[in-house]
């Protein structure tokens, strides 16, 4: 495994827009404040120039945003690449990306989750280097930060650690609050949250999550406890079944390599039926992706539609309950925030139990 140099204090920070761009006022103002809460703890940052632009889901043209993602992986500055955000067609950019000269450049240490899943599980998979699966760069304008914003940058330092599942988590979707902070010219919302505008400009851009639902890990079996370790592959379902059969597969070459430490697969969700999931699964079953596995962890879907009155759970379970292997459901993964800095190429230590959960990152 192709690790990364460690990040430490003085370092750059490289912000680009592989997928989506970042373009509302809120989304703007809470950019800058991330840059500036990151400068404030002692790194520098850079910015490519389309981070700021979005027409029809994309940041630049996919040879745009790849020229811009590849200045920053050839500057030997920057030792930690926060994207800006998700979107819908980061593998645009895949066919303009030089992938013979990064194969000879120093790995780099990146963090994103969601659409950036197409660089995460590639570089992985294909290029054998680990990158940390967490929150996008607006994230960082939290005060103060949640611990799994910190807990990604200690990983990007070379800490090795656990993460214990959240106590609480967010709702699927709370609208009131983020139409209400949205809507600042409306002077009826602001007499009616009983605060002035400056006030809630600030908490807009630093307001953290908004932790009102039980967190409960599921062993999809009943099990008491479950317990597994291996190599790490993951990252978002929606992204990951595109790359299944394409000439960007690596999944089964890379299984092989690493069978005698197993794998551990982290797979979340963030649009599907049930139907699709179903099939989404089984076509990843067929095509031998969970050979050599030890387990696998499901994060908490965010938007899921019931087909036939089957759940997320039971699906899983009609699909791939016959792999006998320990299989998590509802952990801190994904699109629900808080979600935990999981590496996609480390070595993973997963525990579950009575609701909680811990995952050790061990980087080797």
């Amino acid at each position: 495994m192709n690790y990364p140099q460690f990040l430490k204090k003085g370092d750059t920070i490289g912000i680009c827009a592989p997928s989506g761009g970042i373009t509302k006022e809120s989304g703007i103002r809470r950019l800058e404040a991330a840059e500036k809460q990151l400068q404030e703890m002692g790194y520098k940052i850079i910015e490519t120039k389309s981070v700021r632009n979005e027409e029809r889901g994309r940041s630049a043209s996919g040879k745009e945003r790849a020229k811009e993602f590849m200045e920053l992986l050839e500057n030997d500055d920057v030792k930690l690449i926060i994207f800006a955000t998700g979107g819908d067609f980061l593998v645009e950019i895949l066919e303009y990306l030089d992938w013979e000269k990064i194969k000879s450049l120093k790995p780099k240490w990146m963090q994103g989750f969601s659409d950036i899943t197409g660089i995460n599980y590639l570089w992985n998979t294909m290029l054998e280097i680990p990158s940390i699966y967490c929150q996008t760069i607006k994230d960082y304008a939290m005060r103060p930060l949640y611990r799994n914003l910190t807990d990604a940058l200690k990983i990007a330092s070379g800490e090795e650690f656990e993460q214990t599942s959240f106590e609480k988590h967010e709702k699927i979707v709370d609208f009131r609050i983020e139409e209400n902070l949205e809507t600042l010219e409306n002077q009826e919302t602001i007499e009616e949250l009983g605060i002035e505008k400056e006030e809630i400009e600030r908490k807009k851009v630093e307001k953290g999550y908004e932790l009102t639902e039980d967190t409960k890990w599921i062993n999809l079996r009943g099990e008491e406890e479950i317990e597994f370790k291996g190599r790490a592959i993951g990252g978002c379902l929606d992204c990951i079944k595109a790359f299944v059969g394409t000439k960007y597969d690596n999944v089964k070459e890379y299984i092989e390599k690493y069978k005698q430490e197993g794998i551990v697969w982290f797979l979340e969700v963030f649009e599907m039926s049930t139907s699709t999931l179903y099939l989404t699964l089984w076509q990843m079953k067929e095509a031998g992706y969970f050979e050599n596995c030890n387990g696998i962890v499901f994060g908490r879907p965010l938007f899921i539609r019931n087909d036939y009155d089957i759940d997320f759970n039971q699906t899983v379970k009609d699909v791939l309950g016959d792999l006998d292997i320990p299989i998590i459901c509802d952990a801190d993964i994904g699109h629900v925030s808080p979600q935990f800095a999981m590496v996609n190429g480390a070595i993973l230590e997963v525990f579950s139990k009575e609701g909680k959960g811990v995952v050790k990152t061990i980087l080797k």
